[in-house]
């Protein structure tokens, strides 16, 4: 009968053989070169956005300020900021030379929406809130119209009762 006698060295040689066995492996991935290149992010814009109210300049806290980045003429997803108690808020993460749309809700303000481009490193923006107006009717006259409405008949119309 044959007998192995390994005696006390075989976990340690197990241990040589399993790192060895890691660092061939390790070596051999790194030789393929299948990982992706580094390719450096694009200089981005600072784009500070001040939102105040329109009659009295004060700032306006908390109002949502929402970028949409514009990628080859497509909306590129959407990141919504808060402005701080100084109605002061910026994003640093949009690429020089693109076009962003951004729009600010506030509760008790019209909603805004503007386009801007962003040409250098830095861009800043002062939006000026307006209170709600009032809501338009079709059965009332309004002067920035002309006189006949579509059916011909002057003056205004009363809706049906």
């Amino acid at each position: 009968m044959i007998r192995l006698n390994f005696g006390r060295r075989l976990p340690f040689r197990l241990a040589v053989l399993g790192t060895t066995l890691l660092l061939l492996c390790t070596l051999q991935a790194q030789e393929k070169g299948r990982g992706r290149k580094y390719k450096p992010p694009p200089p981005t814009c600072k784009v500070s956005v001040t939102v105040l109210r329109a009659d009295n300049g004060k700032p306006v806290e908390d109002a949502s300020v929402i970028f949409h980045p514009i990628e080859h003429g497509k909306d590129a997803g959407n990141m919504e900021l808060k402005t701080n108690e100084d109605g002061r808020t910026s994003l640093d993460i949009i690429p020089v030379g693109d076009t962003t749309r951004v729009q600010v809700i506030a509760t008790g303000f019209q909603t805004f929406g503007g386009e801007y481009e962003l040409p250098g490193d830095s861009k800043d923006i002062v939006i000026k809130l307006h209170k709600p107006g009032r809501q338009y009717s079709i059965y009332e006259t309004h002067p920035d119209q002309a006189s006949e409405n579509h059916s011909g008949q002057q003056g205004s119309q009363k809706p049906p009762q």
